[in-house]
């Protein structure tokens, strides 16, 4: 598996890191060690990562975004119903308010300067 490859198989197409191991036959440490690379290496492409963060399905606390792995437990009511993060890639002119993993928005131009 290549990691450009991951680009292809998350275009528009969420998908979490235990789904794309089994699409790939791939193990699971394979898969999130390449697409944390992958989610670096998009900043210099017309592509932008899209994170839908875990969550917990009972008290609905939200994780922070560079989570890829699926957490334990919740630590707001300590639930282990929680939901998978799901990964996506999109091109960078179909939605510039995407944001990556470090929660920097995804467009370069977002840097807050104005032009006057």
């Amino acid at each position: 598996m290549f990691r450009r490859d991951l680009i292809e198989l998350l275009l528009d197409h969420p998908q979490s890191i235990r789904q794309i191991a089994r699409a790939l036959r791939v193990p699971f440490s394979t898969v999130k060690d390449d697409l944390e690379h992958l989610l670096k290496s998009l900043r210099h492409t017309e592509y932008v990562a899209v994170v839908a963060p875990a969550g917990c399905r009972k008290c609905g606390f939200e994780f922070a975004t560079d989570k890829l792995a699926k957490p334990s437990r919740c630590p707001k009511c300590r639930s282990s119903w929680l939901t998978e993060p799901r990964i996506s890639v999109q091109r960078r002119d179909s939605d510039s308010r995407a944001t990556d993993p470090s929660g920097q928005a995804g467009a370069p131009d977002s840097s807050g300067l104005s032009e006057s």
